[in-house]
């Protein structure tokens, strides 16, 4: 059954609930960490932000 949950909503609890730090995912996607933290808050919402969010939840699975 598929989540209702938003993707941000989804990679905020897989943060929380993980070892990963949004310093990670900057280093490992190459973005500054406070790029990382304004996607993931909703702080900025725009295609890149969306396109970031999606690739997290690809990349580690998140569901």
């Amino acid at each position: 059954m598929p989540s209702t949950m938003s993707g941000r909503e989804l990679v905020k609890k897989f943060l929380q609930e993980s070892e990963v730090k949004t310093t990670d995912l900057a280093r490992t996607y190459g973005m500054t960490k406070q790029e990382v933290s304004d996607y993931v808050s909703g702080r900025k919402v725009n295609p890149a932000g969306n396109k970031f969010i999606l690739k997290v939840i690809h990349d580690f699975n998140i569901s």
